[in-house]
């Protein structure tokens, strides 16, 4: 049974926004390395995100070629947008502006794409909050619910942090999840897309000791994680028993997890965030 956070004590927030203090003790770090491939997944299961990343002209932030600075300008946009202040979250913006301004379309390409596309940031925001509302779930349980509906709006600065208006994010949780079903149900993956989702669910990008050791429980999180309908259109397996194999581990896992201090929970979140305030302090590039 998973324990439950001893020391936050929830205010219901009502019209009030989330306090990044608050906003802290509902993220896990770990969930960030769990979840992460399987989410790029669910992102670039939408053709133009995939085109658009598949590609960019910018190879020094592809994850296949470089993934461990790819690793890096991710997790700290994440951390930015969820507990960043408003002068990281203006510095970030400009950063990624920058390395997005020429991933538009090609070409020959076979989509449309612009990364400044609102649509588009649109469902990378909403692939993210499923995938930290799915991990806190599975680790913790279900969520309060006036707690669920705070973290939920803030969790609009995942598209927000970029060129999301605000009043695209559904207003409710509720809301969202019709969004997210409609979206889903529509999302293929054709044979170039499903290529690139294999070379990174069995880490090619990596070094061939590293794959030989790592591939395989890889693929097993990636496919645990992804919705059963992009798990069918990629063409894995899943079954009752791996659930329940997934199930304990993620189980025990959050038996110690939860009740880790605050400044270890958040790991790699804080490290990022701060990593990109001594960047920005030495004028050094932030992605």
């Amino acid at each position: 049974m998973t324990a439950p956070l001893q020391k936050f004590e929830y205010e219901p927030a009502g019209p009030e926004p989330m306090t990044i203090e608050q906003v802290r003790e509902l993220i896990d770090g770990v969930g960030a390395f769990l979840g992460g491939a399987a989410n790029v997944i669910m992102q670039l299961s939408l053709t133009p995100v995939a085109y658009g990343v598949m590609e960019s002209e910018v190879h020094s932030g592809s994850i296949m070629v470089r993934p461990f600075k790819r690793l890096r300008t991710t997790i700290t946009y994440l951390a930015v947008a969820m507990i960043g202040d408003d002068e990281d979250r203006r510095a970030y913006r400009e950063a990624v502006n920058g390395a997005h301004r020429t991933i538009h379309t090609k070409p020959g390409s076979p989509v449309k794409y612009n990364a400044f596309d609102p649509k588009l940031q649109l469902w990378v925001a909403a692939c993210i909050y499923w995938g930290f509302d799915d991990v806190y779930h599975r680790m913790r349980g279900p969520m309060d619910p006036e707690v669920a509906e705070a973290f939920y709006r803030h969790c609009a600065r995942l598209g927000t942090t970029l060129q999301m208006r605000e009043e695209m994010w559904p207003a409710t949780r509720d809301e969202f999840y019709v969004y997210w079903e409609e979206n889903l149900a529509t999302k293929t993956i054709d044979e170039a897309t499903r290529t690139y989702f294999n070379a990174l669910t069995d880490l090619k990008m990596l070094a061939w000791p590293l794959q030989i050791a790592l591939g395989g429980l890889h693929r097993f999180i990636v496919t645990a994680l992804l919705p059963p309908h992009l798990r069918n259109q990629m063409g894995m397996s899943w079954t009752a028993r791996d659930e329940r194999i997934f199930g304990g581990c993620l189980r025990a896992l959050a038996a110690v997890w939860t009740r880790m201090p605050t400044v270890i929970r958040l790991f790699p979140f804080n490290v990022y965030l701060a990593d990109m305030r001594l960047r920005r302090r030495f004028g050094r590039p932030l992605v």
